[in-house]
């Protein structure tokens, strides 16, 4: 079994001005650089054999490059359930399609559909049992985020490995959009 999302990862470049904000929240486990991604379709834990089949789905997507633009920050959770800090990604109908032609791919390769709505964010921190005063206070000094546009040019297949304080990415495929 192997642990699958897709994604488009973050430059570098937006990477680093985020981690100026990744700070004043007591316990917050803020992800490193390299794990700062857009999530497109959480597979979750499948077979090696279904895995293949994903990836020979997902190469034959096509799509054109477009920019996703970071707007906003908030949160998932309310007072003692606050689990998530995140960066807010403006509505694209380029993402939109893209998250939906990766969801179409799971099925085809018989996946169950996704339950929840497609809402796209980026991780910033997880949390466990924060001060919600130092929530509020991290959301309103960073509620103005808004980085350069971001050229998203590929996305890729990711597998996740839980490690004791957090998940570890490995890029497993890369599919090239024109």
């Amino acid at each position: 079994m192997i642990r699958l999302f897709a994604a488009a990862a973050i430059p570098e470049e937006i990477g680093q001005a985020l981690a100026h904000r990744q700070a004043g929240v007591e316990g917050a486990r803020w992800r490193p650089l390299d794990s700062l991604h857009v999530t497109l379709r959480f597979f979750g834990d499948i077979r090696e054999d279904i895995a293949r089949d994903l990836d020979a789905e997902l190469v034959g997507l096509r799509g054109l490059a477009f920019d996703l633009q970071l707007s906003g920050v908030g949160a998932f959770g309310e007072g003692p359930d606050l689990h998530v800090l995140w960066a807010g990604v403006e509505e694209s109908e380029p993402l939109r399609r893209l998250a939906k032609a990766c969801e179409a791919a799971a099925r085809r390769v018989g996946l169950k559909p996704e339950t929840r709505t497609y809402r796209p964010h980026l991780t910033l921190a997880y949390l466990r049992r924060p001060d919600p005063a130092q929530v509020a206070a991290w959301i309103q000094a960073n509620n103005l985020l808004k980085p350069p546009p971001i050229r998203v040019e590929r996305f890729g297949l990711y597998s996740s490995f839980l490690g004791s304080e957090q998940a570890h990415y490995r890029l497993e495929a890369d599919y090239p959009l024109t």
